[in-house]
């Protein structure tokens, strides 16, 4: 009986180790964010799924779908670089640049449309997701005269993200 007994007890020790941790919750009561870390692979494959979540977006609205424009993404990885060193999110660059001097100096011979800006853990669809609920930033993605966006992030040591989307034709 005793052997019975032990076995049982050591089962259960085995797995409540097993268990996975609880969630941590915030002080709001709210789960802790977790961080998403964006490897090599992931990389190669953001920009045509935020294409193809912001073309599904345009679709319900019956608005014609955007490509991706790698001068674009180059302008707004380079404004995600500038917004964590400047460690605030917001449409200027530490030297003053506009989105549209970005994209300029990226070669971007179209016209600038709008800019989405976002400082989280989230991942690109979250972010999108969110940008979704705001008017503003809603209307960038799903602005019936944009024919292309740019999509670009830098992610810190910490985990914390920066993401840009541009807009233009």
């Amino acid at each position: 009986m005793f052997r019975v007994t032990a076995l049982l007890v050591s089962v259960a020790f085995t797995l409540a180790a097993c268990a996975p941790e609880p969630t941590q919750l915030g002080p709001d009561g709210r789960p802790l964010p977790q961080v998403y870390r964006i490897g090599p692979k992931d990389a190669e494959v953001i920009p045509m799924r935020v294409a193809e979540a912001v073309n599904s977006l345009r679709a319900v609205r019956g608005t014609a779908p955007v490509s991706l424009n790698n001068q674009l993404a180059a302008a707004a990885t380079a404004h995600s670089q500038d917004m964590s060193s400047q460690n605030r999110a917001w449409h200027w660059g530490s030297d003053g640049s506009s989105p549209l001097d970005r994209a300029q100096r990226a070669g971007f011979g179209g016209k600038v449309l709008g800019e989405n800006i976002s400082e989280t853990y989230e991942t690109e669809i979250e972010t999108l997701s969110a940008w979704m609920s705001v008017h503003d930033t809603r209307d960038v993605m799903l602005n019936p005269e944009a024919t292309q966006i740019g999509f670009g992030w830098y992610q810190e040591p910490s985990g914390k993200i920066w993401w840009t989307l541009l807009s233009g034709r």
